[in-house]
């Protein structure tokens, strides 16, 4: 049966590597209304704990997934719909719903990584999306393309999206023979001329936002606009307690305590993201990368790079994104910016693109459109 008036909610799928999902709760009960953006369940993967968040208004008419309860990416797993639906038209909904085959194209594991050999090295990429209009994700200091498990997806329904990793970070080449933002800013120029990405829209989160405004400033012609969120950059605090424990730390232990500081919520710190930080940690070449990185990027405890000049001679549209709760660099940097648009995320710490990622997807979407 095809309604229009009635919304499937499947287990999403986050990430490449994402086959199933457990549900672990409902926010909601059948008969709440639901507005876009609304958090209706959580649910736990291999990476990280999140929530599915409405696309579309309604009521939610039908819970069908059990808590606690693994499902297969794409399984239904609730109903929203119209309240004058009748509950006959959701029970032959529900029974006749069919997982959607593999868009074409699509291999059944899902897109696969990429590498890049590129003038400063080999880098790790992914692509999302078939669009003209290109988009680059540039994660922070220590992080890599996976920390935009829960937004590559979503932005690319109308663009082409790329998320990397930087050079010393995920799968790169772990030599960084420049470790500054300027340094950093060159890889991107790099990796943007070999896969032949004339001109994008930057997307940076912390030490990324930083390197896409040095990217602004060195090539201006190839930036249409800047997303920054909790972006490096914008002053010079930051919290050095963090950067050296995340380098230092060598046990789980160790590092678990040190990344519940970029959530709002501790508890997102999962067991698995805990282990492939640490197996990242114990390559080759990682220890040295980023401590050259921390030299060259922070000095005396405070950032090295001040970049506010340059975003307010970028000439793109600007739009910042703060979590409310972040505990890495003070709110007050992003509140600073003048002459972009700047968001506020509640219930978000230093990863708003993971504990509030419908929100955070809506406010980039709309940001491109409009540039």
């Amino acid at each position: 049966m095809s309604d229009n008036r009635i919304i499937p909610i499947v287990m999403p799928k986050w990430g490449l590597s994402m086959s199933e999902g457990k549900l672990t709760s409902w926010l909601m009960k059948d008969g709440d209304k639901v507005t876009i953006g609304d958090q209706i369940l959580e649910v736990e993967t291999d990476k990280i704990a999140g929530t599915v968040e409405a696309s579309d208004a309604g009521i939610l008419r039908r819970r069908i997934g059990q808590e606690d309860t693994v499902y297969p990416i794409k399984t239904l797993i609730g109903v929203v719909a119209d309240p004058d639906v009748p509950d006959a038209d959701i029970d032959v909904f529900v029974s006749s719903y069919v997982v959607p085959a593999a868009e074409e194209g699509e291999e059944e594991a899902g897109p696969r990584y990429e590498f890049a050999d590129t003038a400063v090295g080999r880098l790790r990429y992914t692509k999302r999306g078939t669009a003209d209009n290109a988009v680059l994700l540039i994660h922070g200091f220590g992080g890599d393309l996976d920390n935009w498990l829960f937004n590559a997806e979503a932005l690319s329904e109308n663009a082409t999206v790329y998320a990397l990793d930087l050079p010393g970070h995920g799968q790169s080449t772990k030599s960084v023979p420049e470790p500054t933002v300027a340094g950093l800013a060159k890889a991107v120029l790099a990796f943007m001329d070999t896969v032949k990405i004339d001109k994008a829209h930057l997307v940076g989160h912390s030490l990324g936002g930083g390197v896409a405004i040095e990217v602004a400033r060195e090539a201006k012609g190839r930036v249409k606009s800047l997303t920054l969120i909790n972006s490096a950059g914008l002053g010079p605090d930051i919290n050095m307690d963090y950067i050296d424990g995340f380098i230092s730390s060598t046990s789980r232990r160790d590092l678990k305590p040190a990344l519940e500081n970029l959530f709002a919520d501790g508890s997102l710190v999962s067991r698995q993201m805990v282990d492939d930080l640490l197996k990242y940690k114990r390559l080759d070449g990682v220890g040295d990368a980023l401590t050259a990185l921390r030299e060259g990027i922070f000095t005396n405890g405070k950032q090295a790079t001040n970049l506010s000049n340059a975003l307010k001679s970028a000439g793109v549209p600007v739009l910042v994104i703060a979590g409310a709760e972040d505990k890495i660099i003070p709110l007050a940097h992003a509140k600073g910016v003048t002459g972009a648009k700047v968001e506020v995320i509640e219930g978000a710490g230093h990863m708003p693109q993971m504990e509030q990622a419908g929100k955070v997807n809506a406010l980039i979407k709309a940001h491109i459109t409009g540039s």
